[in-house]
């Protein structure tokens, strides 16, 4: 773990020896599931995914309470012509603490639509990444999926407060994908299932091209949103500078997935931080985030005037 800044304070504090990483909140919807289908499934199901997140060790390192990983997963399934088996979505969403402060900075907000599972009322959820795939691809894809995720948020999150902090997430998580299960209604884990999905999210995070990343999400947290409590203009220039090297690394690397992965969830907090900034610098960054995040191109051109 590489929360330098807080190992100290942390170490004074009664600390639960046995606490997780993850804080996890996993929402089930079931609109889209046929009326034939017995609902109280899927509040097994939300329950044991909870308790597969929140209680499983996922790292060697030992976690305060106050340290845990808040995350959030919002599953959307709908029914298919098998019984027991569903399609849909999963939201995934994970939050950075922000240095004396009591704000929480979006990391991760995604939406994966290749979702694809079996179930039954109190199945058991078992991973063993030496062995991700177990007799049925669909049963196994469940767990794999939810695995998947925690490493990419303790891989984000590890690279927030060291660069290079998270790549053995990645690398584990890189793992589940080289071994993920394969089958029908099984995507997202392979570079032809299309161009914004698991395997590329993994390849992208560990493919020395783009390394410049690792500094990005460094840079952005740890020397610009965790320097605003102590000195906004110091924090606020280390985000501009982090837009720059964006901006450099989009012109090298066009149409990247990870590009359009920062992004996701920040418009409001950028907006926030590049208000307050003087005129030719919110001008300059306004054009920078016109460019680079086309999803809320209009946002930044309203709001950074």
């Amino acid at each position: 773990m590489y929360k330098i800044k807080f190992l100290f304070l942390f170490s004074i504090l009664s600390v639960n020896l046995h606490a997780q990483e993850l804080k996890a909140r996993v929402t089930i919807g079931t609109s889209r599931i046929s009326n034939n289908v017995n609902k109280n499934v899927f509040q097994t199901l939300q329950t044991s995914l909870n308790n597969f997140l929140n209680n499983r060790k996922w790292t060697n390192d030992v976690y305060a309470s106050n340290e845990k990983i808040e995350c959030n997963f919002f599953l959307n399934l709908e029914s298919t012509s098998e019984a027991n088996v569903y399609t849909g979505y999963l939201t995934i969403q994970s939050a950075r603490p922000i240095f004396n402060t009591s704000y929480l900075s979006p990391i991760i907000n995604f939406k994966d639509d290749n979702i694809g599972i079996k179930y039954q009322e109190f199945q058991q959820l078992e991973f063993n990444e030496n062995r991700v795939t177990g007799n049925d691809p669909q049963v196994s894809n469940l767990t794999a999926i939810f695995a998947y995720y925690a490493y990419m948020i303790l891989g984000f999150d590890g690279d927030s407060f060291a660069t290079h902090g998270g790549d053995l997430y990645f690398q584990k998580a890189q793992n589940i994908i080289n071994n993920a299960p394969d089958g029908k209604n099984i995507t997202g884990w392979k570079a032809f299932d299309g161009l914004r999905n698991r395997y590329w999210l993994a390849e992208n995070m560990l493919n020395s091209r783009y390394a410049p990343m690792h500094d990005v999400y460094y840079q952005y947290y740890r020397l610009g949103m965790d320097k605003f409590y102590s000195d906004e203009n110091a924090g606020r220039t280390a985000l501009t500078s982090v837009i720059k090297m964006l901006d450099a690394f989009n012109t090298e690397n066009p149409n990247t997935m990870i590009n359009q992965f920062f992004f996701q969830g920040k418009s409001t907090e950028l907006v926030k931080v590049f208000s307050k900034a003087p005129p030719q610098e919110k001008a300059d960054v306004a054009a920078l985030l016109i460019k680079l995040d086309l999803t809320n191109a209009s946002k930044y051109k309203d709001e950074l005037k």
